[in-house]
């Protein structure tokens, strides 16, 4: 067991500098005023959830699609200014967004 490891048996509240950071990064996206579209759709027979609508920097909505990604340990891409999630996840990503701040917009069924 090393010093880390017991400073974090003393203190479980306590942060790092490196994951405070990485907390400011994630809330550094541009919010929007107009809210982004949660769709969903099906190709080729199989469940897919698009957004849309995202009005910053590529670079922010790229990040955006993998924390998404990462979160629900799901497969998807960014194509178009559209990041697309295989399978049928609107409600649990329509929460995640609002976390964040997003306004969101449910769009089909």
């Amino acid at each position: 067991m090393d010093l880390k490891d017991q400073l974090k048996k003393l203190f479980p509240d306590h942060t790092t500098e490196e994951q405070e950071n990485k907390k400011e990064e994630a809330n550094n996206l541009w919010l929007q005023e107009e809210p982004i579209i949660c769709k969903y759709e099906k190709r080729k027979g199989k469940p897919i959830t698009i957004l849309e609508g995202y009005t910053g920097s590529n670079n922010d909505f790229k990040d955006l699609a993998k924390e998404i990604k990462k979160t629900l340990s799901v497969g998807g891409s960014f194509k178009d200014d559209k990041i697309i999630i295989q399978g049928d996840y609107r409600d649990k990503i329509m929460v995640i967004l609002k976390e964040k701040g997003f306004n969101v917009k449910r769009v089909g069924g």
